[in-house]
C-alpha cells in the first residue's frame, strides 16, 4: 500500500521538471566558484531575499550553524527562543562546534518572543557575563504550530537589535509559507535580519539543500566556515538545478498546502475525541490531540492510521503534527479524514 505522508514537508521528492533540470545541469567546482548552476541559485536566492549573496549549503542546520559561528566567537552569547528549531534539533551545533552559549527565552504561542524578554536578555559590558551578539527568530515557527512573524514585530525586533549592536538572524526553513500566508513579498519579512537561511528541501521539493543569504562580507565569511564543516559539495549544479526550479515554480503554489490544512483541521476538528490546538491553522501544519475519551496513546493510533494508509507525526503521548505539501491533494485530505474517522471510532 501507497502511504499519504502528513509526518513533514521534508519527505517531499522533486516534481519532473526538477529531475529534468538536474540531467541537464551545467556544472563545475563549486569549491573553487565554478559551479554556473550553484552560482545562479544564489544569486537568486539573494535577489529574492533582498540581500547581497548567497551560499548553498547542505541544509538548513547548517545555515543556521554558519550564521551563528561567523557572527558569535566562542563564549559569545546567542539569544533564542526554547521551542526554536536551533535550540532544539540541531544537536547543540553551536555549543559543540562553535563553543557559543545560548540564553533561552521562552517563545508565545504565536512564535515570537517578547520584547521586553528580549530587552532584558542582552547582556551589560559586566566582565563576568559573555557577551551578547545575535539574536535568532524563526519564521514560520514550527513548534508554535506553523505561525508566522509579522513585518511589525520583526521591524521592532531589527530596532532592538540595532540599539544594542546585536546582529539578527532568522531561521527561514519555511519564510516563503509565511510570504504567502501574509501576501507580502518575502524580502519584506527579511529586510531587517541581517542574514536569513531558507530551505529548498521542505515545501519547495527540492531533494536537498538549504542558501544562507547576507552581505557579500558575510558570505565570503560564510564559505570559510562551510568548508570547515565539510560542506563543500563540487559539482552541486546537479543539486542547484533543482533549487532553482523551487524558486521560479514552487513559491507561487503555497497557499495551496494553506488551503488544504485548513480543511484538514476543519474536517479533524468535527470529529468526536479530537482537539485541535488552532481551529484554523497559520500555515500548512496542523496539531493535535486525543482527549481522553479515546484510549489509544498517540503512537498507536498512528500505527493504525498507518494500516489504512495514512502517515502522521506523533510529537507527544497523545499529540499529531500533520503537513500539508505539494504532494498532498484534495483527495488526500479526505483518505486522511476518513482514516482518522475510522481509528477513533474505534
Amino acid at each position: 500500500m501507497t502511504c499519504l505522508d502528513f509526518r513533514s514537508d521534508t519527505v517531499t521528492h522533486p516534481t519532473e521538471a526538477m529531475r529534468a533540470a538536474m540531467a541537464a545541469a551545467e556544472v563545475g567546482d563549486d569549491v573553487l566558484g565554478e559551479d554556473p548552476t550553484v552560482n545562479r541559485l544564489q544569486e537568486l536566492a539573494a535577489q529574492r531575499m533582498g540581500k547581497e549573496s548567497g551560499l548553498l549549503v547542505s541544509s538548513g542546520t547548517m545555515g543556521n550553524l554558519i550564521a551563528v559561528l561567523a557572527q558569535c566567537g566562542r563564549g559569545e552569547e546567542v539569544i533564542l527562543g526554547n521551542l526554536s528549531h536551533t535550540f532544539l534539533f540541531e544537536a547543540g551545533g553551536t555549543a559543540a562546534l562553535g563553543g557559543v552559549h545560548s540564553y533561552v527565552l521562552p517563545n508565545q504561542p504565536d512564535g515570537t518572543i517578547a520584547l521586553d524578554a528580549l530587552q532584558g536578555a542582552v547582556r551589560s559590558s559586566d566582565l563576568h557575563f559573555p557577551v551578547s551578539r545575535l539574536i535568532v527568530l524563526e519564521n514560520t515557527h514550527n513548534r508554535c504550530g506553523g505561525t508566522v512573524l509579522t513585518p511589525d514585530y520583526l521591524s521592532q525586533v531589527g530596532e532592538l537589535a540595532r540599539r544594542h549592536n546585536l546582529g539578527l538572524h532568522i531561521d527561514g526553513a519555511r519564510i516563503f509559507n509565511a510570504a504567502a500566508a501574509l501576501d507580502v513579498p518575502v524580502a519584506e519579512l527579511v529586510r531587517e535580519a541581517d542574514t536569513v537561511t531558507f530551505c529548498l528541501s521542505k515545501a519547495l521539493c527540492a531533494p536537498v539543500g538549504s542558501v544562507l543569504c547576507g552581505s557579500a562580507g558575510f558570505i565570503e565569511k560564510a564559505r570559510r566556515i562551510r568548508k570547515q564543516l565539510g560542506g563543500g559539495m563540487r559539482q552541486a549544479g546537479i543539486l542547484a538545478a533543482a533549487g532553482i526550479v523551487a524558486l521560479e515554480q514552487m513559491t507561487g503554489r503555497l497557499g495551496e498546502d494553506h488551503e488544504r490544512a485548513r480543511s484538514l483541521a476543519k474536517g479533524l476538528g468535527e470529529i468526536p475525541g479530537l482537539r485541535l490546538d488552532a481551529p484554523v491553522p497559520a500555515t500548512n501544519m496542523v496539531f493535535l490531540n486525543l482527549e481522553a475519551s479515546i484510549p489509544l496513546a498517540a503512537a498507536e493510533f498512528a500505527a493504525r492510521l498507518k494500516d489504512l494508509g495514512v502517515r502522521v507525526g506523533v510529537t507527544g503521548e497523545r499529540r499529531f503534527r500533520l503537513v500539508t505539501h505539494y504532494w498532498i491533494s484534495d483527495q488526500s485530505v479526505e483518505v486522511a479524514l476518513d482514516a482518522f474517522r475510522c481509528v477513533a471510532a474505534g
